[in-house]
């Protein structure tokens, strides 16, 4: 469990200094240069997520509540939502319009899913650490930014290229969930 709340430290701190700390990071960007501190940035976020996944492999399995069966069907329903407004943020379409964060949405939806599918302690720790930090990471960008215009939507090629997208990246974690030994679907 050391290790997944370590990552997920390093994965809080990493994103927060945009957020929580602006300008510690601009003078960090000032002394050593924009590109070495996104390199660094960026090193200690996939440090995070390494961490994060070795942690949680090497868990001992703590049984903290039994999901119901039928969760599996909400946690793939949450999960096509999930990357659907994750992903909006790439496209100026309809649902990018109508939401203000897409990509900390996306990982508060996809947090609450895995919480209500799992109920060991590991993946609550997980889980549920990534969701604090969404929400957190939430907080601190409206409190920075104040709150921005409402972006009009774009034309609907952009609403079916998102779409498009959204069926291959849930394809695609359906798969990498196969592939790690976790198939997400009952049956």
């Amino acid at each position: 469990m050391t290790l997944i709340i370590l990552g997920i430290l390093l994965w809080a701190v990493a994103h927060g200094l945009k957020i929580h700390a602006p300008a510690r990071r601009a003078r960090l960007a000032d002394s050593i240069g924009e590109i070495p501190t996104k390199l660094g940035v960026a090193a200690v976020v996939i440090g995070g997520v390494v961490l994060m996944v070795l942690g949680y492999q090497q868990a001992e399995w703590v049984n903290v509540w039994y999901p119901p069966s039928w969760t599996v069907h909400l946690n793939n329903l949450l999960m096509v939502l999930s990357v659907a407004v994750y992903t909006a943020g790439g496209f100026p379409g309809h649902v990018r319009a109508w939401i203000r964060h897409p990509q900390l949405t996306g990982v508060k939806l996809w947090a609450t899913a895995h919480l209500i599918v799992n109920g060991d302690l590991a993946s609550i720790i997980l889980f549920g650490g990534l969701l604090a930090w969404a929400v957190v990471a939430m907080i601190g960008v409206n409190r920075r930014d104040g709150k921005p215009a409402k972006p009009a939507p774009g034309p609907v090629k952009w609403d079916l290229a998102h779409a498009g997208v959204t069926v291959v990246v849930f394809g695609a974690i359906a798969w990498a969930h196969d592939y790690l030994g976790v198939w997400p679907y009952p049956g």
